[in-house]
């Protein structure tokens, strides 16, 4: 079995970049709840854990714990932040308030030790507490410090336990990703065995028990996850997958048919292609709040694979149609299910905590622990063209969260033109594929305006441009204000109802890259 590292999350916004960290060194990881019981934990026959930062201070009357029991278990583990003061509080040292908070960057001293084999005396590194280490436990010794800080590692070499008070995973901290592989490959003994060829087969072998002699409806959005996802399922069962796709009337310009006959004819996929417009337009009429338009989509989508499921079943007696495949990501996994401890749920996905409590078909999710990033690499391996791979995302609910307020058939066309006019520019300066995405956002927001001799009362358009490398956090675009004001004179001249064009500068975190 593949070594493999568990991470136990309080909380911390950086949580994530430790798993990514770990995967980049080729090493599995897997973020689970702080609260895992250790007969679960056990289960998943970690090499070594890994206790993350978070928000709380460990003597709070509401602080996150663990089991204890975890640092008995002679299995390695590293706490980081908050995670080392855990441990030094649940094995009997004392955790209290610094006189001097440590943020930001700062310089540490380090003594010999395995974990910081190969790495300088003196490094940067970057720090984010309140809280400091005041005795240790016993067994422990402090292997690094700072001016303001005495204990800023610590560890019980016999027992195989460490204590990091700064964050190695994040980019402030050059020497981190050094300190993390000192910490998996020689003291967990991991080998950099976790590859996406790897992982492919070692999907597959899943897809192949799970399903059996069963039929599978693929979740088709033309997107990047849902066809590779399809192309993975598909090379396992062949012709009992059949692709659904479903033209929700929630789709950019044009989508439904270049999609389908893009994937028809370059991935050889049998896809189906369902016109339910006025099933969902429908049910979304004058349903204003985003959860509930999630809600709304998350459920009409199960209808249509339900009924879709029936007809294929209708064919043909023996084909017992019970799966329903979804290009589920990690991402959309941590944003939409608050099941790490005390991590906040963002948003609902449709494709995750939209979808309704009874459903008459098994999901099948097989890429739902991977990255954006690590999606695409699959992809180059089962061979899928890169046009198809580095399409930008797009959200399973479609331009109905693109649309602040109701949905309507008049707000969908006005978006869909102003949002086919940013993708054309986009791509005319060369711009596409140096973004993770770029669209537009209907404001229903009235504004005066003036065009020609006439006053206006229009509403405005958003655009929105980010850069990112998994989609869990993302930084604004710096797009060069002529392609900026190419795109805003052709939407207030070619889209009719709309004189104002504005541009959201706003990272992730604080705010989300869509907007609804």
């Amino acid at each position: 079995m593949d070594p493999k590292i568990v991470i136990l999350d309080f909380g911390s916004q950086y949580t994530q970049l430790i798993a990514r960290r770990i995967r980049e060194s080729h090493v599995f990881s897997e973020v689970v709840s702080c609260r895992i019981s250790l007969t679960e934990l056990l289960e998943k026959k970690p090499s070594g854990i890994i206790l993350s930062g978070g928000p709380a201070s460990v003597y709070e009357k509401e602080a996150p714990l663990c089991d204890k029991k975890i640092f008995s278990l002679g299995i390695p583990v590293l706490g980081i932040c908050y995670g080392m003061q855990l441990m030094t509080h649940l094995l009997g040292g004392k955790v209290a308030i610094s006189a001097r908070r440590e943020y930001g960057r700062a310089d540490i001293v380090i003594s010999p030790s395995d974990l910081f084999e190969s790495v300088g005396v003196g490094i940067p590194v970057w720090m984010s507490h309140g809280d400091q280490i005041v005795r240790l436990p016993s067994g422990f010794e402090v292997i690094a410090k700072t001016e303001n800080s005495e204990a800023a590692a610590i560890r019980a070499r016999k027992r195989s336990l460490y204590g990091l008070q700064f964050h190695p995973e994040v980019a402030h901290t050059p020497e981190g990703l050094r300190i993390l592989q000192n910490f998996i490959y020689s003291i967990c003994g991991c080998k950099p065995t976790w590859t996406m060829g790897a992982f492919v087969k070692e999907a597959q072998h899943q897809i192949r028990e799970e399903v059996g002699d069963g039929k599978v409806i693929a979740a088709m959005s033309g997107g990047v996850d849902s066809s590779v996802a399809s192309v993975l399922v598909g090379q396992v069962i062949g012709k009992k997958l059949t692709c659904v796709f479903v033209d929700n009337g929630l789709l950019r310009k044009n989508e439904a048919k270049t999609v389908v006959e893009t994937l028809r004819k370059k991935l050889n996929l049998n896809i189906r292609l369902v016109n339910a417009q006025d099933q969902f337009l429908n049910k979304l009429q004058n349903i204003k709040d985003p959860e509930k338009k999630r809600k709304i989509i998350g459920k009409e989508f199960i209808s249509v694979f339900e009924q879709e499921a029936k007809k294929i079943r209708g064919r043909n007696a023996d084909c017992e149609c019970s799966f329903l495949l979804q290009g589920t990501l990690y991402p959309d996994v941590i944003e939409s299910v608050s099941y790490k401890g005390p991590s906040a749920t963002i948003k609902t996905h449709h494709n995750v905590g939209g979808l309704p409590a009874r459903m008459r078909l098994a999901l099948i999710e097989p890429l739902r622990l991977l990255f954006k990033d690590e999606v695409r690499k699959l992809g180059a391996e089962l061979g899928i063209p890169e046009t198809i791979l580095n399409r930008h995302p797009f959200p399973g609910p479609g331009l109905a969260v693109r649309i602040l307020g109701a949905v309507t058939k008049e707000r969908l066309a006005i978006l869909r033109e102003a949002d086919a006019i940013v993708e054309e520019e986009i791509r005319a300066a060369n711009l596409y594929h140096a973004l993770w995405q770029a669209f537009a956002v209907y404001l229903p927001l009235r504004t005066v305006g003036v065009m020609g001799d006439e006053r206006t009362y229009h509403d405005a358009i958003a655009i929105r441009a980010v850069t990112s490398v998994d989609g869990m956090t993302a930084d604004w675009a710096e797009i060069p204000h002529g392609v900026l004001q190419i795109i805003s004179t052709r939407i207030t001249n070619e889209v009719k109802g709309i004189n104002r064009v504005v541009y959201d500068i706003s990272s992730k975190p604080p705010s989300t890259i869509e907007w609804e």
